[in-house]
């Protein structure tokens, strides 16, 4: 880890801040190269603000997300697993923000149509949906081969930005009736 900290220029304090053990460190660096895949497969969907554009988008993102998952599976399970071990902050998350970036990322074209507070709930809702804990439940728990579970994030997330865009409908109307 001093090495590390060395060659990244930052304090040894910092570089356990962000990685305690060198395992998380290791398997943090290796999900991190998921990036360029994720953003490549985030550039080919549609970037429209048409309510089948942004489903499409966010189809893509999922369907993305879940079979990155699925490949690198065994690094993810080590990192929910590293991370369960460590003692909550409460300052920082615990874990990359890679799943953060990329929903934002898909999500981008929605900002003029929901307001930040729905925006920002959108975003925690699929990132509960998609991602290795989602496909942990519905393979371990609900016991479905991976292209049934990525069928149903698929559709929880779908299901997620048909309701985001009908709250903030319902919202604005309650508005102008309140005015």
């Amino acid at each position: 880890m001093a090495e590390v900290a060395d060659a990244a220029e930052v304090s040894r304090r910092t570089a356990y801040r962000y990685f305690p053990t060198q395992a998380k460190m290791f398997v943090e660096a290796a999900l991190e190269g998921l990036r360029p895949a994720m953003e490549a497969a985030l550039a080919a969907t549609p970037s429209g603000t048409a309510t089948g554009d942004l489903e499409a988008r966010v189809d893509g993102l999922v369907v993305s997300m879940q079979r990155l998952a699925s490949e690198n599976e065994h690094l993810l399970r080590m990192m929910i697993h590293l991370t369960v071990l460590e003692p909550a902050s409460g300052k920082q998350p615990r874990r990359g923000t890679r799943r953060i970036d990329w929903i934002e990322s898909a999500l981008q074209p929605m900002k003029g149509r929901l307001s930040e507070a729905g925006f920002q709930r959108l975003v925690s809702a699929l990132a509960v949906a998609a991602g290795i804990e989602s496909l942990v439940v519905l393979r371990d728990i609900r016991g479905l081969p991976i292209q049934q579970a990525v069928d149903t994030t698929r559709w929880i997330a779908r299901s997620l930005v048909r309701q985001a865009l009908a709250d903030e409908k319902a919202a604005k109307t309650r508005k102008r009736k309140n005015r």
